[in-house]
């Protein structure tokens, strides 16, 4: 495991030159409206690439909407039969498994504690948020990252409490790897469904894997726990996003692509809205 870091490396230098689409018209170009959380097969593990952390607002009926023809072209899908077998994977592991155990679990434990426990893993977190914010040349997301999390350790009772939002208005970043070497002019590579961590492409699945070494669990905790703490976190989670995952797979025709479409717009929102370093370094698009 030792050279893992190496090969995810390799692995980048060897797919970033596989673009389907430029990364300056991602990032000139930013995205109107939100983007939503996922539920279902894309819970399976997006919590590592960030944007299934936060505040656990309701926003789930906004974010997908506001993908186009555009978003639609950006990446390709050359392994689509084995990807749609990964997606009813997971579709049958969130129905079968996760959502009864969520169930069970939301029966025992009170909303309030649980949206606690949600913030507690998004602040364990904050370290992978400072450190891509570092990488993208992003010294106001570090700063703002930084007081975040001295005022939820603090006053928010070891990140407990989002403290930093409630009472100052102080907003996470929602980045990551992926992000990063998307504004460093990555492209995607080509779409992905993971198995049990759901929508990727080779470019996030590479940031999935450094995200996981800038994390601190990796450090603090042996492979039983951390296994142990990624179960619970998707439970938690999971608890709390019930029926949304249903709804977005009733409201649309064939699932498989409205995800995939879903989760290109929403990855190309985030990028559009990140660092651009090439324009710090004073160099043009």
């Amino acid at each position: 495991m030792k050279q893992l870091p190496y090969i995810l490396l390799a692995l980048f230098l060897a797919i970033s030159t596989i673009q389907t689409g430029p990364l300056s018209a991602w990032a000139s170009e930013p995205r109107a409206g939100s983007v939503q959380v996922q539920g279902g097969s894309d819970q399976q593990g997006l919590q590592e690439q960030g944007y299934l952390e936060g505040d656990l607002e309701d926003e789930y009926d906004d974010e997908y909407d506001d993908w186009d023809e555009e978003d639609q072209e950006a990446i390709s899908d050359p392994l689509e039969p084995v990807n749609r077998f990964f997606f009813q994977f997971n579709d049958k592991m969130y129905f079968w498994v996760l959502k009864p155990v969520a169930q069970g679990y939301s029966w025992l434990v009170p909303e309030p504690a649980r949206k606690g426990i949600d913030n507690f893993f998004s602040h364990i977190y904050t370290p992978v948020r400072m450190a891509n914010c570092m990488l993208q040349l992003d010294a106001p997301g570090f700063f703002q990252e930084l007081a975040r999390f001295i005022i939820n350790t603090t006053a928010g009772f070891l990140g407990f409490r989002d403290a930093a939002f409630k009472d100052y208005h102080v907003k996470k970043n929602d980045t990551d790897f992926g992000q990063t070497l998307a504004v460093w002019g990555s492209g995607n590579g080509f779409y992905l469904v993971l198995p049990f961590f759901g929508p990727s492409s080779v470019r996030d699945g590479i940031g999935l894997g450094v995200d996981h070494y800038l994390s601190p669990w990796t450090y603090m905790l042996n492979r039983l726990e951390l296994t142990g703490a990624a179960v619970g976190e998707r439970v938690n989670y999971t608890s709390l996003k019930i029926g949304e995952y249903e709804d977005f797979k009733a409201s649309a025709l064939d699932p498989y692509i409205s995800l995939r479409e879903a989760y290109v717009s929403h990855r190309n929102k985030l990028i559009s809205e990140a660092g651009k370093p090439y324009r710090v370094l004073g160099i043009e698009d």
